[in-house]
């Protein structure tokens, strides 16, 4: 169940809000319309469901909100726009990049495509697709998780009527599991025919709540339904009669042999027919244009039926990962799901021949996109429904691997790493030639006049694209405003980018140091007496700035926004903490160590005082500090934003 109570937006002061108290349920086993002209704002109140926007009102999935949902991802599957991935990612790294983030197996991703009919696309790139391939991997997006409600923004846009029909049944084939489907749509028609509830609204306000078959009577326009062999000729004679009587008369074409008249009636439409000679086949008052209705999901099937399907559900759930060891089995005495047909237009074999526990293309077996059981929780079944288990893939390693995915998913890494080591080389062979730099900002490619090294610039440029990226391309939209306020992300996100500093600075010093001893014969270079500090100093500016470029940009959302915050710092505050340092109110941190090991409960060894000193002298440079202040006033950011996105009225 879906319950939407008052969703209001709220823009700025001077203009109305595109939703004004908005109050509607999407039911369980039902598809519902949310039906609006362009600019109603259908797709504002869908945003304001999802937290996406700043607003009141609430949203209550199955008696929860969103933000009170462990996993959203399971319990709501979204399509908004298009399809939400960077244009460089494949289509299948997307999938199972989002298998990682939902904690289901990454074997879902090619079973959902597969589903969706486009299996063959799977090394496809998301730029190269065209807006009806878009589509399908974005409905393949929302079914990944197997959520219980589906939540769709103008989900047959781009796709040719055959593919629609193949959509809403697909559509319809989830709700019948038990689950709430919501999409919207401009057209009354589309709306009419494929939906069981239609909820329409004006100008952000509800105007009515009805079922599909009171809405067509009510507010679908009447016509009159010509049946003729004579189709063109008779369309051509009630046009010309209809400007010569100067009455406002639609005529539209829907097959070969029909036609459907708008603004006149029966007795008119016949005589015209009549006076000029035309056959007619049928002709009757109708309202609206609702189709064909899509034939119910059979509710029962017999014995022989569930029998001879037995053994391919379980060749269904071995192939798409969810086998016994995983502890999730199909109960037993339940049905599997109703079949679907492949959706005309998808090109020779690449369509599923069952949608739902049964063969797909090629004899491989495609799990069905509807109900689920979680561990813990009771399978739905009903009569004639499928209760059937996505194993979930738990445990903190999960963001990681999530991270590691959209991290490698494009070549930004590569690209970045060649940038860096091409320019640091570049800067430290004239250096070099220049004379009188020490060998530590020789190796890390830093003259004075810039305020970062390449690899500095590198590790923030990265640390930026790593919450940059989620909110220019919003994967993770059910999940609490675009980018998840999880701990388990933020650190994963750190983790990975503080690896990447790293390596990117380990690979700009070598590369800086092989070329020094190829071109000057290791004339510049001597082996240090001291290294460990230098080291540590190296590190801590590349992590330091990896980790600035992350929390801004998950606080200001916007990948410029992290490097600005990383260029900001040598820029701004180290000259700020330089000029306290040297100030009167500085203290020396002689003999500090032993302090604080006077200080600590546990007696550290006489060694570590010597590391000890080492991270002070660190933090005592004027670059550590400024890094150390601004991570904690973006730490705190961070934390404080996090809080905020989960308070709702």
């Amino acid at each position: 169940m879906l319950q939407a109570i008052g969703l209001t937006s709220t823009p700025r002061r001077e203009l109305p809000p595109l939703v004004d108290d908005l109050t509607f349920e999407a039911r369980p086993g039902c598809v519902t319309a949310l039906l609006g002209d362009p600019g109603s704002g259908k797709t504002t109140a869908l945003r304001l469901m999802l937290e996406l926007e700043p607003g009141r009102g609430i949203t209550y999935f199955r008696g929860r909100p969103l933000h009170r949902i462990g996993h959203p991802g399971r319990e709501v599957g979204v399509l908004l726009g298009d399809v939400p991935g960077n244009p460089a990612r494949t289509v299948l790294n997307q999938l199972r990049m989002l298998c990682a983030a939902y904690g289901v197996p990454a074997s879902r991703a090619d079973a959902m495509l597969e589903v969706v009919g486009i299996g063959g696309l799977r090394d496809q790139r998301l730029g190269s697709l065209s807006l009806g391939m878009e589509r399908r991997v974005a409905l393949a997006a929302a079914l990944l998780a197997d959520p219980c409600t589906l939540l769709l923004d103008e989900p047959a846009a781009g796709l040719s009527p055959c593919e629609r029909s193949w959509m809403y049944e697909l559509l319809r084939r989830h709700a019948a599991l038990g689950g709430a489907v919501l999409f919207t749509t401009d057209d009354a028609k589309e709306a009419a025919r494929n939906a069981d509830r239609v909820v329409s609204i004006k100008a952000g306000r509800l105007v009515a709540d009805q079922d599909a078959a009171e809405f067509a009577r009510t507010r679908l326009r009447p016509r009159v339904a010509v049946r003729t062999p004579h189709a063109a000729r008779l369309a051509d004679v009630l046009g010309r009669e209809a400007r010569a009587a100067r009455r406002a008369v639609e005529i539209v074409a829907e097959s070969g042999s029909r036609l459907s008249v708008y603004g006149s009636n029966c007795a008119e439409v016949g005589e015209a027919a009549f006076r000029h000679g035309v056959l007619v086949h049928q002709l009757a008052d109708e309202t609206g244009d609702t189709g064909t209705p899509v034939p119910p999901v059979p509710q029962a099937r017999s014995e022989a039926r569930t029998a001879a399907h037995a053994s391919t559900v379980a060749a269904a759930h071995a192939e798409a990962g969810a086998t016994a060891e995983s502890g999730s089995t199909t109960g037993p005495g339940v049905e599997p799901g109703p079949e679907v047909g492949p959706a005309p237009g998808f090109g020779a074999g690449s369509g599923p021949s069952e949608i739902g526990p049964g063969a797909g293309s090629g004899g491989t077996s495609v799990p069905a996109a509807g109900g689920r059981a979680e561990p813990g929780r009771s399978p739905r079944i009903g009569s004639g429904r499928s209760a059937r288990a996505v194993r979930r893939v738990g445990g903190p390693l999960r963001p990681l691997r999530y991270e590691l995915l959209r991290t490698f998913g494009t070549a930004t890494p590569l690209l970045t790493s060649v940038a860096v080591v091409v320019v640091s080389v570049a800067i430290t062979l004239v250096l070099a030639r220049m004379g009188h730099t020490p060998q530590n900002r020789l190796l890390a490619a830093w003259p004075l006049s810039l305020p970062l090294p390449p690899a500095a610039l590198g590790a923030g440029l990265l640390g930026a694209l790593a919450f940059g990226e989620e909110y220019r391309y919003p994967s993770l939209s059910a999940d609490r405003g675009t980018v998840p306020r999880r701990v388990g992300l933020l650190a994963a996100k750190l983790g990975v980018c503080a690896a990447l500093a790293l390596s990117l600075g380990g690979l700009a010093v070598t590369a800086d140091a092989a070329a020094l001893r190829l071109v000057f014969d290791s004339g510049p270079l001597d082996r240090p007496a001291e290294w460990v500090a230098p080291a540590a100093s190296w590190a801590g500016l590349l992590i330091g700035c990896a980790w600035a470029g992350v929390l801004a940009s998950g606080v200001f959302r916007s990948a410029a926004a992290g490097l600005a915050a990383v260029l900001v710092v040598p820029v701004m505050v180290v000259p700020l903490v330089r000029k306290s340092l040297h100030g009167p109110s500085a203290h020396p941190t002689d003999g500090l160590a032993s302090r604080l090991r006077e200080l600590s409960w546990a007696q550290w060894p006489p060694e570590v005082d010597r590391l000890v000193l080492g991270v002070l002298r660190v933090m005592a440079q004027p670059v550590g500090t400024a890094l150390v202040l601004s991570l904690m006033v973006l730490l705190c950011a961070y934390g404080f934003t996090g809080l905020r996105s989960r308070v709702r009225w």
